[in-house]
Order: C-alpha cells, then structure tokens, then sequence
C-alpha cells in the first residue's frame, strides 16, 4: 500500500486558544484586536499574490474514503492557527479512536521543532485548530488516520506546508494517550508555553478516581529533578518551582503506568520560561517521606539564603506510619563535619519552628527525620531521614555554644524568665554559672524508674524537665545548659564514661571551661533508691580530681 506511514503512538491532544471581545465602541479596538486583524490581514494579502494551489489527498485517503473541507490548499500564508476538518467514511475499522496531526517548524525555538494533536474521530468526524508554536516562519503539517490492521499505527492521508506571519510565540498543552485514559486536564490558565517568575501553579483535575498523585520532571538542559504531587478528591495544585535560573524549563507531568503505583508515563508536556535569574536546589525526598505521610511546606526549593536561622513547617497525616505517636521532628544541620540536633514540636499533625545555622557562614546540609519507633529502645533512638535540602548562612557569627539546640530551649519564654531570676544581682559568669548548678542541683530528681526502665523519650528536653522536676543526666544537662544560655553565657554538653554513659556540663567563664555536673551535685543511688543530697564537689571541679570519675569522650552540639 503506498504512502503509508508508520510510528511510535504518542497520544497528544490541545486546548484551542479563543478570544471573545465585545466593544461598544468599534472604532477603538483593542491592542489584542488590532494586532490580529494586522497580521490576518498580511495573511490574506499574501494569499492573495500567490497562486494556490488544491490540495491534492494521498492514496490512503481514498482507501477509507477520507476527505478535508480544511485546509484546501498545499502552500499557503495564516496568522497563527490552522484549522483541520474532515471526515472518513471508513472509519469503523480503525484500531484508534483518533487522528494525528503533525507538525513541524523550519527552524529552533524554545519548545522544539516539532508537536503533535490527537484529534478525536467522532462517527468518522475530526475537527483541529493547529497552532503554529513557534512564531513566525514556515512549517510542515501532515494528517494521519489510524490503521485499519494494527493497533498505535497511522498513515499519512494529507500533507501541506503554512507560513506563519504572526511573531508571537504559543504554544499548546502536548496531551498524551494517558492523559486520555485518566481524563488529566490542566487548568484553562495554564498554556503550552508560559512565562513566569521564579514559580508557577500547576492546577488540573483527573477523573480517574484511581489516580492518587502525579509525577512531575522539571528539565532544564542536563539538569532535571521529579516532584511528586498529591491528588485529592481528582483535583491538584501545588507550586512549581523554576530551579534552573533564567531560561525555559521543560515540563513533563507522568500519570500512573496503567496496573502499577510505582511507574509513571508520560501525560502532558508544557515549556515555562522563567524571568528570574536565581537559581535553587530541589528538596530530596525519601522513600520514608511518603510512607509516614509527611507533607513539607516550608522550604519549597533548596539552597536558599538565611541569617542564623530558618523555618520549617508542615503537617503529618494521620494515616501515616507511626504518625499517632509523632510528638516531634528532628532536624540536623551539617557543615564542615560538624552536626547539631533541633526538635521542633509536632500538634494536631502539624510542626512549625525554626532551626539554627549556628557554626558560622557557609552551605549547611539539612535532613528533616522523622523518629523510627520500631527500632528505637534504651538509650538508643532511631531516626530516618524523610527529606534533605541545603541552606547557606549569610550570617557571620559562630554561635554554637549560645543558641538553642536539641532539648535546649534557651528562647523558651520559661527558661528566659528562670535564668533573669537566678542570675539576678550576679556580678560574675562564675557567679551566675553556680547559681544555675545550685537551682538544677536542688530542684531536680535523679529519676531511677527511667534509668532502669530505659524509658527515654524523643520529647525530652529543658522545659520537660523544668515541668517534671525529674529526669536521668542528660535531662539535668538539658536545663543547665538552656538557663546558661539564656542567661548570655557559653555552654555545651559533653557526652562520656562515670561508671556507665553519662552526661555533664561545660560553660565557658573568664576564657575558660568550667565543669560542673549537676547531676551527680543533686545526690547519689542508694539500694536503687535517689537519696537527695546537694554537694558543691562537682562544681568547677579540679580537673585531676574530676577525671579520676569522670572520661569525657565528646561535644554534643
């Protein structure tokens, strides 16, 4: 059979692009209008000088008695749009349910060269306004009608070459064959070719109930990155960010390979060009992301810019892995090999808190964890990261022993108000750092059932131990150390060996170290019994002394 054409199927249909405008003023047009009927007009001149010629059908046409009412002629001049009716008698044996046009540009632009429309055959009826994408200049459009023998094959029943006179660029949505099969449309707003700053809505509905979540790839050059997009109800919208700087970014959105939840295909292809000329870094998510339902809202791109400190917000859902229990999210910043813990407190599914960048300027790593319960025990806690970006800090400071960190609230409004209390009239840091070793000391129980129970908590911290009045050695080292540094002063926590795991306290006063552990100051076991007996012997200890009990192995930041 001669002319036929054979090709890979990829479905694709449009939104035609239509204006209305109504002017009770015909003599004075709108800009829009005017442009419009300046370059139809060229059209129609050039139409006119030229000799046109009938568009004559190829053989496969007259096979399934194929016929076009539009275009009528092989070469010719448009503004914009060409439209493409016809009809096939024959159409009862095709193995497709649409016919492909396609069409292809002479020279690059910013969304290729090439697009192809799925037109839909309606009792053998199709109907398709072609936009010519890439602005002015020629293309070549061919019209194809399914196989009558073999499934995702067409052949060519027309083909025609259009000048284009109008030098704006639009372009379509490129629908796929899956786009069909879930019923994907986007939102009226959203063109083939856009341009934005910095970000864009992508918003759309799918009927097919079954279809949870989309899968976006955002490609620009060598560069790509996938963002999973959440569908409620058949609707979505959520915000894309354009991360690759100045330029058009390639937009792919996949829907689930039919049978599978795991594997997606291609659906819709859309151009963004972005004006903004920043450039960010994609959030990496985890596997663990999805299956404990997190939901990140803050941040939206990595590698943004910060002073000291950074937000993070969003929400749990219940249904996810272990989310009834989650009291908490933990964040860890990383830079120069150096780490720091932050909780950030977890209500009615929802976190919102800040972290700190607190070892100077530069890049810092950051891992959002959620807590592993199924492997946590004793004194062991688990963590799996759920999702990772970077943050660079402009801030020029080294803050590390006086911000808060994990189970330090030194800003707590409580811990805040106790430190201006204790340090009160205190002339001296040595001074003031004895006050708050005197207070933990005295008011804080050594908690035995903890000890022995292994029954450490993801939520302990300063405040829980300011509220419990109790707690084992790091619980006493969390509220020193939080009204230390509430109080204006250096303090870290120092992790080591006293006749099992132990934690203690080092603040800094007159350019020194000064230890002090207020846990073993508050008293001592008895027949596993807490017998409470304040002693000065563990404050500013002697270091020789100190060290005969006491092997310090690191610095908890």
């Amino acid at each position: 059979m001669k002319n036929k054409l054979t090709s890979f199927l990829l479905i694709l249909m449009v939104l035609a692009l239509t204006a209305c405008t109504t002017d009770q003023n015909p003599s004075a047009k709108p800009e829009q209008e005017a442009k419009k009927d300046k370059y139809t007009t060229l059209a129609e001149e050039a139409n006119k000088e030229n000799s046109l010629e009938k568009l004559e059908l190829l053989p496969y046409a007259e096979e399934v008695e194929a016929t076009l009412s539009s275009p009528k002629y092989k070469e010719f001049t448009a503004n914009s749009t060409v439209l493409i009716k016809g009809k096939a008698k024959k159409y009862n044996s095709f193995k497709s349910d649409h016919v492909w046009i396609k069409v292809r540009s002479d020279q690059e632009g910013p969304n290729g060269r090439e697009f192809s429309y799925y037109a839909p055959l309606k009792e053998g009826k199709f109907e398709q306004k072609v936009q010519l994408f890439n602005g002015k200049g020629n293309y070549s459009v061919k019209v194809s009608v399914p196989s009558d023998t073999a499934e995702d094959y067409y052949y060519d029943i027309a083909s025609f070459d259009v000048e284009n006179v109008n030098p704006e660029i639009k372009r379509d949505i490129a629908y796929t064959k899956n786009a069909f099969q879930y019923d994907l449309k986007l939102k009226n707003s959203i063109n083939g070719y856009m341009e934005r700053d910095g970000s864009f809505e992508l918003e759309g509905d799918v009927a097919d109930s079954s279809v949870e979540q989309l899968m976006v790839e955002l490609k620009k050059e060598s560069e790509s990155t996938k963002i999973m997009i959440p569908v409620e109800n058949g609707k979505f919208a959520q915000k894309i960010p354009l991360y690759y700087g100045a330029g058009v970014h390639e937009v792919q959105i996949m829907t689930p390979k039919e049978g599978s939840t795991d594997f997606f295909t291609d659906a819709a292809h859309l151009y963004v060009k972005n004006l903004s000329g920043e450039s960010f870094e994609p959030v990496k998510y985890s596997s663990a992301y999805e299956e404990k339902g997190f939901k990140l809202e803050t941040p939206e791109v990595g590698g943004e810019k910060a002073d000291l400190s950074y937000k993070i917000k969003g929400s749990i859902d219940p249904k996810g892995e272990g989310a009834s229990k989650t009291n908490v999210v933990f964040v860890q910043t990383e830079k120069d090999d150096q780490k720091a813990m932050y909780a950030i407190p977890v209500k009615n599914n929802k976190f919102d808190g800040e972290f700190f960048l607190r070892f100077g300027p530069g890049k810092y790593d950051v891992s959002v964890m959620a807590p592993e319960f199924n492997k946590t025990n004793g004194y062991m806690q688990f963590f799996v990261g759920v999702a990772k970006f970077s943050v660079e800090n402009t801030n020029t400071s080294d803050q590390r022993f006086t911000l808060p960190s994990r189970g330090i609230q030194s800003d707590a409004p409580e811990i805040k108000k106790l430190a201006a209390q204790l340090t009160k009239n205190k002339k001296t840091d040595k001074e003031k750092a004895l006050a708050v070793y005197e207070y933990v000391a005295k008011n804080v129980s050594y908690d035995v059932d903890k000890l022995n129970n292994r029954t450490f908590e993801f939520d302990d911290s300063a405040l829980k131990t300011l509220d419990e009045k109790e707690g084992v050695c790091q619980d006493f080292a969390y509220l020193a150390i939080a009204l230390l540094r509430a109080s204006g002063m250096e303090a870290q926590m120092v992790t080591g060996f006293a006749g099992q795991n132990h934690a203690w306290v080092e603040t800094k006063v007159e350019g020194r170290w000064l230890t002090m552990d207020p846990t073993w100051g508050s008293g001592y076991l008895q027949n596993n019994k807490f017998v409470p007996k304040f002693t000065m012997e563990y404050f500013d200890p002697k270091p020789a002394e100190f060290q005969k009990t006491h092997t310090k192995k690191e610095v908890e930041f």
